[in-house]
């Protein structure tokens, strides 16, 4: 059941995290080149939340889903620590949580 969940809230987080970073709003792509990326790196990573999200849904593709979840999550923290931006810790924190409950089972 809890496994279920996980798989689930991760399809809604990375989906919804991908649709958001993908419009590419002006504080969003202002975090984005605070933190030293280009301004249309918020759309790649949305792209990227987005197949991913996708790649989790499906169960074939749910290891690969995971991985690149994992990967992007991954980058995320390191961009938030290496510039001490700790607002954006808790919800990483989740996603985390999130993937290992789900590449548990």
């Amino acid at each position: 059941m809890v496994h279920a969940l996980s798989i689930w809230l991760l399809v809604a987080g990375f989906f919804g995290a991908g649709l958001f970073n993908a419009i590419g709003t002006p504080g969003t792509q202002s975090d984005f080149v605070r933190w030293g990326y280009p301004r249309w790196w918020s759309i790649l990573t949305g792209g990227l939340e987005i197949v991913s999200a996708v790649l989790i849904a499906l169960p074939v593709s749910r290891i690969v889903g995971l991985a690149l979840g994992a990967v992007i999550v991954a980058a995320a923290v390191l961009t938030v620590l290496r510039h001490r931006d700790f607002s954006h810790v808790v919800p990483l924190s989740v996603f985390v949580a999130l993937i290992a409950l789900a590449g548990t089972s």
